[in-house]
């Protein structure tokens, strides 16, 4: 998920109840991996990246945990660590790292399905923490996001922040499947996590929000 835009967040407002051990368990996780496959890094991503051409159901998932480069983990991590505490605190924990894994999987088959020939491994967390911009879009809509960028600081609703990013995927992805330029970048995987990550907080809303209104 890397960043070229105007802005880049920096926090947001809402304040998790709970310390969010999962987001920083996996923030560990990925980064322990990335430092592992510096050690053979283009055997390891060869071997564990997700390559649509030969589909190979396990690298679906540890294609999750590589990334490719300082600046590819720094801005998954970071993006992580801005929007998933606060969707763990109203998932749950459990729920969560369900939530997060499932997201990655939608994510890397909706890539498959845009490229099935492809032998380019395809590795990052993006798919997944797409899903949390998802989530986070639908839980927490008005919420502030405070953003930098090389005109200043200030703080934006969420779904103005998250909003342009995935029209920007959804343009970037629509772009590279009409002959644009390859960028590298896997824009339909981010689609793909995004959209899961807005149906299942839109179908969290529904199912639990009722119960509230009742006590």
């Amino acid at each position: 998920m890397k960043k070229k835009g105007q802005f880049f967040p920096v926090g947001d407002t809402p304040v998790s109840s709970s310390r969010p051990l999962i987001t920083y368990s996996l923030i560990a996780i990925n980064v322990i991996v990335f430092i592992w496959s510096l050690t053979n890094f283009e055997p390891i991503i060869n071997s564990y990246g997700f390559k649509p051409g030969e589909f190979v159901i396990v690298t679906l998932f540890t294609s999750m945990f590589l990334h490719g480069g300082i600046d590819h983990i720094f801005g998954n991590m970071w993006f992580l660590f801005i929007f998933g505490d606060n969707v763990e605190d109203k998932f749950g924990k459990v729920k969560y790292i369900l939530f997060y894994l499932a997201s990655g999987l939608a994510a890397a088959l909706v890539h498959y399905a845009t490229d099935t020939s492809s032998l380019v491994p395809t590795i990052g967390a993006s798919g997944a923490i797409s899903g949390v911009l998802g989530a986070y879009l639908i839980l927490f809509p008005k919420e502030g996001v405070h953003i930098g960028s090389f005109y200043g600081t200030g703080t934006m609703p969420a779904y103005f922040m998250i909003g342009f990013w995935f029209v920007m995927q959804l343009f970037l992805g629509t772009a590279s499947l009409l002959g644009g330029a390859g960028s590298g970048i896997a824009f339909w995987a981010h689609v793909g996590g995004f959209v899961f990550g807005v149906g299942i907080a839109f179908a969290y809303k529904i199912i639990t929000e009722p119960r509230k209104k009742k006590k």
